[in-house]
């Protein structure tokens, strides 16, 4: 297993549960990959310093996880699938 750091802006338009619900469905979709989650900060909110989307702020979140590289091609396409994340990057440690 490998271990990655994820980074992703869930857009700030959206209500303070739905975000939270959004943080939570990708922590649970990485224990149910097989992985685990090494350590969650959330950022918060922050200026974009440029449009993104026709946002200029976004709710940030990172993630360290330990997972297989099946799992980690699976959560970046779901991210990239979800409508609300708006933008996310994958780092390999």
């Amino acid at each position: 297993m490998d271990k990655y750091e994820i980074l992703y802006i869930i857009r700030g338009a959206i209500e303070d549960e739905l975000k939270e619900k959004t943080v939570q469905k990708f922590e649970q979709l990485v224990a149910t990959q097989g992985g685990t989650v090494d350590e969650l900060d959330k950022w918060g909110m922050k200026k974009f310093a440029y449009e993104i989307d026709h946002q200029t702020e976004g709710y940030y979140v990172l993630m360290n996880v330990t997972c297989t590289k099946e799992a980690q091609a699976e959560i970046y396409r779901l991210m990239r699938n979800d409508e609300n994340v708006i933008r996310q990057m994958f780092l390999k440690k």
